[in-house]
């Protein structure tokens, strides 16, 4: 049986957001946009023909420079790549320049990105120093130009050198797609082949910038796909050579600080997009990571949440991050054989694994459609550690959208959808997988006498529960712990497996044998209806709205559409006192707030 195939198809609502995101610096995604929201969910027992794809403001090959932190000119050393440049022997890399077709040492590029960064021996750029790649493609493993001493057997080995550490912040080492400063409508590719572990290596690699690349393979093949089950047609090929035009992982990181990330497409990899723990102070604008077999974005260096703390500062704005869990077909880039972890796949779209810290900030992004958590934090528990997330969509993730510990937390201006029963009946998926983690859309844990601040939102889902609240794992919490919700419209659903239960609205961990002392949600100024309520009860009182109408645009959970219509009880019904002065959209807010991520015009 072959997969299903799932494509995007044209916007159904948020064009404003997508346009000032492009405004802005983001832009869409090259498999088309739709909502935040939309998609046609499975029915029970049966397999859809098609899943929409939500708009997002991933990159695509015309998008804009999100920000002109890395200069026009660059300093230090410039080494040039494209491909009629020639060998390390012909040319010296310094002039970007064809090679003459004779001589040595010619003032003209190299021919491929393995001549300035060898799988084999001394990198010939040093600290501080810019490689540039051309347009083209740019096969990257065994048979490459530059992959001399790799081996056939080995070809896993054949992975570009790491990128050196520049000397300080001020001094990064650049590897850039030509165009880098001028929109990046062109990003040169680079394809792993051979299965090797990597395409680009931040291993030990600081103050550095990587900017304006296409990162992927040419196969539609998933690393261990359905192994359980002997394997299935798009199981990579990974006992005996020559293995394939698949590469495991697009850019992988350790021991890394003071590193930008800028205007990537890191997608359709056989395992992961990005694997990078132990990191200090990243910066990662306009990077979608999308359609890579086993998970997105994970910070798990060794895959049981060991030696992997990350610390510093970690801005991610136009970050999106989709159809992970899922094959992504070479050329055509249709997702295939979606899989979650009963199936003995993964599908977080980004999961901090282990235990980290870090201060967290997540701006203008997405999580769409991944086979597990859209955006798992679960982790990110030691002491001081904190979250901002904000004009963010989370829609369509098989389990919770978005899931956080924090010592201090907020969330402004964030949609979030849980249909996770979108995948029910596709084949390769196990339906023990649906909504895994009970689907909860907002699971929000808290550091003894911890706050998290959840602020003009708009939450559905057909979960368990809209939102849950717990204790920190292993921490022992005081009773002074809150959860403060205010301008936020909480919209009921059926659950999946039971169509005749509401999905709760809120409940906190009173249970365990370290529970929450007392109930954490301070909820007020909020719209709440059809939802059942379980041990926390807001309503009546707190200036709530309850069980009326939300009078959003769509309530249903296929085709939800938070947008406001005009005669919506939550329209004007906002508190003023610490409302953000924007929208989901990043349009400003009146002076009487709509509750919800959209201010209605």
């Amino acid at each position: 049986m072959r997969g299903q195939r799932l494509r995007g198809r044209p916007p159904a609502l948020l064009v404003a957001f997508v346009l000032v995101a492009a405004c802005s610096g983001a832009s869409t995604t090259s498999q088309g946009t739709g909502s935040p929201a939309s998609g046609t969910a499975p029915a029970s027992g049966a397999a859809p023909t098609s899943v929409a794809s939500p708009a997002t403001t991933a990159p695509s090959r015309s998008a804009p420079p999100v920000s002109t932190s890395i200069p026009a000119d660059l300093p230090g050393t410039v080494y040039y790549v494209r491909p009629d440049g020639g060998s390390a022997e012909q040319c010296t890399g310094l002039a970007d320049t064809p090679y003459p077709g004779s001589g040595t040492g010619q003032a003209c590029a190299w021919d491929h990105p393995f001549r300035a960064l060898p799988p084999v021996g001394e990198p010939r750029i040093a600290g501080g120093d810019a490689l540039v790649i051309g347009p083209g493609s740019y096969m990257m493993g065994y048979g490459a130009p530059g992959a001399d001493g790799c081996e056939y057997e080995g070809s896993y080995e054949c992975k570009m050198a790491p990128v050196p550490s520049g000397p300080d912040p001020d001094h990064p080492t650049r590897i850039l797609g030509a165009g880098w400063a001028t929109g990046c409508t062109a990003p040169p590719e680079l394809w792993g082949t051979g299965r090797p572990w990597l395409v680009v290596n931040l291993t030990d690699s600081s103050n550095a910038q990587v900017a304006c690349l296409e990162i992927t393979d040419h196969s539609s093949c998933i690393e261990d796909h359905a192994q359980a089950a002997g394997g299935s047609e798009y199981t990579c090929k990974r006992d005996t050579p020559p293995y394939g035009d698949w590469a495991a992982t697009g850019l992988y990181a350790e021991d890394s600080a003071n590193v930008l990330l800028q205007n990537l497409d890191i997608h359709g990899l056989a395992n992961q997009g990005v694997q990078a723990g132990r990191l200090t102070d990243w910066t990662v604008e306009n990077v979608r990571v999308a359609g890579n077999g086993l998970a997105g974005w994970n910070t798990d260096l060794v895959g049981d949440g060991s030696n992997s703390e990350n610390h510093g500062t970690f801005v991610f704005r136009h970050w999106t991050v989709e159809w992970n869990g899922c094959g992504e077909t070479w050329p055509e880039e249709d997702h295939v054989a979606c899989w979650g972890q009963e199936a003995g796949g993964y599908g977080d779209g980004a999961g901090f694994g282990g235990t980290t810290g870090g201060h967290y900030i997540i701006e203008d992004s997405a999580f769409l459609n991944n086979t597990s958590d859209g955006l798992d934090m679960l982790y990110t528990r030691l002491p001081g550690a904190t979250i901002e997330i904000r004009r963010t969509i989370a829609e369509g993730n098989d389990g919770n959208q978005l899931k956080l510990t924090a010592e201090r937390a907020i969330l402004e201006n964030i949609v979030a959808v849980s249909n996770c029963g979108r995948f029910h009946g596709m084949p390769f998926w196990n339906n023990d997988d649906d909504c895994r983690a009970g689907g909860d859309a907002l699971p929000l844990f808290l550091q003894p006498g911890g706050q998290i601040d959840v602020i003009n939102a708009t939450i559905t889902g057909q979960g368990n529960c809209l939102m849950v609240a717990g204790c920190a794992l292993d921490k022992a919490c005081t009773g002074e712990e809150t959860i403060r919700v205010r301008n936020t419209v909480f919209q009921g659903q059926k659950v999946f497996w039971d169509q005749t239960t509401d999905t709760c609205f809120a409940w906190y961990d009173d249970e365990s044998s370290l529970p929450l002392p007392t109930n954490p949600f301070d909820v007020q100024h909020s719209l709440i209806t059809g939802a059942r309520f379980g041990n926390t009860t807001p309503c009546p009182g707190g200036n709530n709205l309850c069980d009326v109408p939300s009078g959003l645009t769509n309530t249903s959970i296929d085709d939800f559409d938070p947008l406001p219509l005009a005669d919506s009880p939550a329209v004007d019904s906002g508190i003023v006192e610490g409302a953000p002065a924007d929208d989901l959209t990043g349009q400003p807010r009146d002076g009487k707030p709509d509750m919800g991520a959209y201010e209605r015009r």
